[in-house]
């Protein structure tokens, strides 16, 4: 089977929970068509370049996956029907990262503020 990295933009007003339900709607659809999902991880709420569709924030998912490209191709198929998914992009690659991907350890790196200065009034 191929490996695959793949990252979906959902609406911004859709809660957490919808994002992870559609999370397991999208596992659901690989592993019925004999695939996995290596690993899941959900970027949270961030902000877009430039509006789609009238949102300005988008959350971000990555998925791992290992499967058949008819179980890809499936679950693209599925991911054009959702009105919720703003964006979504599969990239076959040779091997999956171990380990948290370089978004995870950015976030990790900051801690809860960041690297922000103190304010100045």
């Amino acid at each position: 089977m191929a490996l695959y990295e793949h990252i979906y933009l959902a609406r911004q007003d859709v809660s957490q929970q919808q994002v992870e339900d559609l999370t397991n709607q999208l596992t659901e659809i690989l592993t019925s068509n004999g695939g996995k999902v290596e690993k899941s991880e959900y970027w949270g709420l961030k902000g877009l370049s430039f509006r789609m569709r009238k949102n300005r924030k988008a959350h971000y998912t990555l998925l791992n996956i290992d499967a058949p490209a008819a179980a890809v191709t499936e679950m693209e198929r599925q991911m054009r029907i959702n009105e919720d998914i703003l964006r979504f992009m599969t990239v076959r690659v040779d091997e999956l990262e171990d380990g948290p991907s370089a978004m995870m350890q950015k976030r990790d790196e900051r801690g809860d503020r960041g690297d922000r200065r103190p304010r100045r009034f």
